[in-house]
């Protein structure tokens, strides 16, 4: 067993279980330090996140420190390691390893193939190599994730489709828009998915963002969210006239906004592109108005329509990205194998050697005064039979580093030779 590891997410566990195991950065050190110094463990790392705690550790050689994990978890939580059992879920070796490489590249999330993963995770990793925690195998097969979660998302567009609603409101901004820097953003209304959308298109470029309510104060509140302007609610269509984007979810009955009085809005803009994301229920926006030219109104089952069709891409996507998964991991799988022998081969070459010095030594009183030429000669001849020698061992060992029986060859070649482990 080189890699082990024992976690659990929102797909085991509820979230009341998760948040249980939940530690600030302020304690990541000494948590690290505890668990590695647990007996059986050498290397270790701990990822948690909102919806995963994730314990990776490279075992000492010919142990299962399985129990002293557990163990560590119920000093932490007195009781606690019994009640979590049920949740967890335990992946040794290669099976570890695919795990950690589909955690990388999004496909283990509960949003597939969103990005925050990869950061929590090199997070992660800097706290343990900051702890001195990881250092050989475990920062090999790390290093490796990162560069499979980069394949990933680079011959994949798992990443690229919005699939929630306030980003698809930025994605179809984007296309009636194009660029979005400096697009000013109105919010009708004070609900949260409207303070998200909003929150989204700003991040990608968006303007100044205005805001208004029947209730005002409600409106100067969310605005110094945004450090936006307050406007009022009964110069709402003045407002219509002015800005790019509108966000609107209020409580209204009837719609806020009528075909007949966006004609005259449109109007006063003078054809320049008004973009109307509607995530009220009942909706604020006629939605006869995605008649008129240039006026284009997303209701919230657009808006979910789109997000879904995006999902479905994405879960195309998916299947890209797990062959990759799968030709990575037989790649490290094989290097690590190939690692496994290389101190046998280094021990072999450095015992031949050893015996190529001594018979020199042994018949060099027989051998007389050598010229350097001859000196040269006996060293190059010596040196040839030593390499011979141990070509076809060396070989094998090579060859059979990925096969189930390579570990039997090398014990065999280690006796053979008298190799000390």
């Amino acid at each position: 067993m080189s890699v082990l590891l024992l976690g659990l997410s929102h797909k085991t566990a509820p979230v009341e279980v998760r948040e249980r195991f939940a530690v600030g950065d302020s304690a990541a050190s000494e948590r690290l330090a505890a668990l590695a110094s647990r007996p059986g463990i050498s290397e270790a790392l701990i990822l948690t996140t909102c919806n995963r705690v994730e314990l990776l550790v490279q075992p000492e050689t010919g142990s299962d420190p399985t129990e002293e994990i557990l163990s560590f978890l119920g000093s932490e939580h007195s009781g606690f390691a019994d009640e979590v059992k049920p949740y967890l879920y335990r992946y040794v070796d290669q099976d570890a390893i695919r795990h950690i490489f589909r955690v990388a590249s999004s496909l283990d999330s509960m949003v597939l193939g969103e990005p925050q993963i990869l950061g929590q995770i090199k997070d992660a990793y800097a706290s343990a190599k900051k702890a001195g925690t990881i250092r050989g195998e475990l920062d090999f097969v790390l290093n490796h994730a990162f560069r499979v979660a980069r394949r990933v998302r680079n011959e994949t567009g798992i990443g690229k489709m919005a699939v929630s609603v306030s980003f698809v409101a930025v994605e179809l901004a984007r296309k009636i828009f194009g660029d979005l820097s400096g697009r000013s953003i109105l919010i009708i209304g004070a609900g949260k998915m409207s303070e998200l959308a909003a929150k989204h298109l700003r991040r990608s470029g968006g303007g100044k963002v205005y805001v208004t309510n029947r209730t005002h104060q409600r409106a100067v509140e969310l605005a110094k969210v945004f450090d936006g302007q307050a406007v009022e609610f009964s110069s709402l269509l003045e407002w219509l006239t002015r800005v790019d984007i509108v966000i609107t979810s209020t409580g209204a009955q009837n719609f806020i906004l009528t075909k007949q009085t966006a004609e005259g809005v449109i109007a006063a803009r003078r054809q320049r592109p008004i973009f109307f994301v509607d995530i009220a229920v009942p909706r604020d926006i006629d939605p006869a108005i995605n008649s008129i030219d240039n006026m284009f109104v997303y209701d919230i089952d657009d808006l979910q329509h789109v997000a879904d069709a995006n999902l479905e891409q994405r879960q195309r996507e998916a299947e890209r990205a797990e062959s990759i998964v799968e030709e990575e991991l037989a790649n490290l799988m094989h290097r690590l194998k190939t690692h496994q022998v290389a101190p046998t081969i280094v021990s072999l070459q450095d015992e031949l050697e050893r015996m190529r010095s001594a018979e020199i030594q042994r018949f060099r009183s027989q051998l007389g005064h050598l010229t350097p030429r001859q000196e040269q000669a006996v060293e190059a001849l010596t040196r040839s039979m030593v390499n011979k020698i141990a070509h076809s061992p060396i070989s094998q060992m090579k060859r059979l580093a990925s096969h189930p029986d390579g570990l039997h060859f090398v014990e065999f070649v280690k006796r053979a030779f008298n190799l000390q482990k």
